[in-house]
């Protein structure tokens, strides 16, 4: 049997591996590449029509994004998903299949004018309708088989609602291979969903590498950092801007200030108002409160049993069309607002930036990973202004991170995860990770007795009983070389200095009124990092 690595390799997004076994051509994962494209997605090497079918790990679109495209090519196979996934893509499809099509009538407006010729969208929502058609909803724990020889079986990964590692049994000429595929594996103690699954035994595993150089650090109390956020920010009168992810991420963050208001952690504020303002996150969210409770973690279990839903709250507010959207900034009153995207790429988060970037009163709340190249990103790094609809806008909120609240295991989680297999597989393939990080994680795994390689897009394996064999090798030219001259790379480097001294300017002033024993620390720390590079 054959694996070709098509995408994610040494980059973050844009899954996508073909396997080639017992007669058929599956695909696990078919992403979108999202934020900046360091080494180039590898085409399919086989016409999509020649796809028996794609195995989907969960609903993110980084995994999900390109399955329209490749029905608008001629795929006509069978998806399978765990059923809570399939609800989500559902969702998440047709509303990236909104993004194309908006965005390729704005640009053929712009061309129309300049007497530019004009441009399709990716996909539309047809196409994405289309894909669904072809979706197999198979519950967790389930053996499938897909075809004579080839077996798979989806397991509880704790990522996302419905996400999910694949374990596939390939049959050939009398002798069995397991392959594990890990999807995005999850951490642990997230709200509202299960701890991920172990799988004991595999010949190959193919896994992601996302946190494979650092660890997350103690568990932050999440409720107890929020409420101080929403205090110190509704007592100055702004407001809580949160770019958030539509799925998973606001939801567990409903869960949180639920908690909040059930506690009154927030004093002097009344029921404050809370939006959810994307029509994604609010249909993401009327899937968290239909899904059969089995998907859930025992507290939230619990929660249910005794009628309490875990993430409906009173103050709660949902907007749905483009008016009501705009009404929430012409409010005075002091309020969350949890909108996507969660990278502030695209979609209203970035017209509630337009509207409170400038504020010095608010907060832009950070609460999941910000891609290199992303406007989240640029942010957290410290920007003094950005650019907004044309605008420049000065960046005067308080911008901060819930640290630790990561949907991904850190490098401890993935070695846990890596080490329930015994024996040791034949071969780990480190695949979802930066590029760096995948060769650090790999160099790991090999320092623990692991076979392990990074593979680049387009790498070709042959595996087996036997053993695996690179048959073909990667593409491991950078699309556009990031650092530049010299001379480039110091000022690009020595702006990142300036813009952390800046940012640690910000900390000071939020700390204004600190336990005195804490501040003395606090300006202990920085006299002696001072000391040390003062020269």
């Amino acid at each position: 049997m054959k694996l070709t690595f098509l995408g994610a390799n040494h980059e973050v997004t844009g899954s996508c591996t073909l396997l080639e076994a017992a007669g058929q051509r599956y695909l696990i994962d078919c992403g979108m590449e999202q934020g900046k494209d360091i080494y180039e997605n590898q085409p399919i090497p086989v016409a999509p029509g020649e796809i028996d079918g794609v195995l989907a790990t969960h609903a993110h679109i980084d995994h999900t994004g390109l399955l329209p495209l490749l029905v608008r090519n001629g795929f006509r196979g069978k998806i399978y998903a765990t059923k809570p996934t399939t609800e989500l893509c559902d969702i998440m499809l047709r509303d990236s299949a909104h993004i194309q099509e908006f965005e390729a009538e704005w640009k053929n407006r712009k061309a129309k004018r300049a007497g530019d010729a004009p441009v399709e969208p990716m996909y539309t929502v047809q196409d994405a309708e289309a894909a669904m058609k072809l979706f197999i909803g198979v519950d967790y724990e389930t053996k499938v088989e897909l075809a004579p020889g080839l077996e798979i079986r989806f397991v509880d990964v704790g990522h996302l609602l419905g996400s999910s590692s694949i374990e596939i049994w390939v049959t050939e000429n009398g002798s069995t291979t397991k392959l594990v595929f890990s999807g995005d594996i999850g951490n642990t103690n997230q709200p509202l969903i299960k701890d991920p699954a172990y799988i004991t035994d595999a010949d190959y595993v193919v896994m992601e590498s996302t946190y494979g150089d650092r660890l997350h650090g103690p568990k932050p109390d999440y409720v107890a950092e929020l409420s101080k956020i929403l205090q110190r920010t509704f007592d100055r009168g702004g407001n809580v801007v949160i770019p958030s992810f539509a799925v998973g991420r606001t939801q567990e963050l409903l869960y949180f200030i639920r908690e909040i208001k059930e506690k009154g952690l927030v004093t002097g504020h009344g029921n404050f108002p809370v939006y959810i303002d994307s029509p994604l996150a609010i249909e993401a969210t009327r899937i968290f409160q239909n899904t059969d409770e089995e998907c859930y973690d025992t507290e939230t279990r619990a929660l249910l049993d005794a009628n309490i839903n875990p993430i409906q709250f009173p103050g709660l507010r949902v907007s749905i069309t483009s008016d009501e959207s705009r009404m929430i900034n012409a409010d005075p009153v002091p309020k969350v607002i949890l909108s996507a995207s969660g990278m502030c790429e695209a979609g209203r988060i970035r017209h509630h930036l337009k509207h409170n970037l400038w504020r010095p009163e608010c907060t832009i709340l950070f609460v999941g990973y910000q891609a290199v190249g992303t406007l989240g990103r640029t942010l957290i790094d410290g920007a003094t202004t950005v650019k907004l609809f044309g605008e420049t806008i000065e960046v005067q909120a308080d911008i901060c991170q819930l640290t630790g609240l990561s949907g991904h295991a850190d490098k401890d989680g993935l070695l846990r995860w890596v080490n329930s297999f015994e024996p040791k597989p034949k071969r780990v393939f480190i695949v979802h990770g930066n590029d760096e990080v995948e060769d650090i994680f790999a160099q790991t795994l090999k320092e623990q007795g692991f076979t392990a390689s990074a593979p680049y897009n387009g790498e070709q394996w042959g595996i087996g009983a036997e053993g695996a064999v690179c048959i073909k090798e990667g593409n491991r030219v950078h699309i556009e070389h990031r650092l530049g001259e010299s001379a480039s790379r110091a000022a690009t480097v020595f702006q990142r200095l300036v813009n952390a001294g800046k940012r640690l300017l910000r900390v000071i002033e939020h700390n204004e009124g600190g336990a005195n024993k804490d501040l003395a620390k606090f300006a202990d720390q920085i006299n002696a990092l001072c000391d040390k590079w003062d020269r």
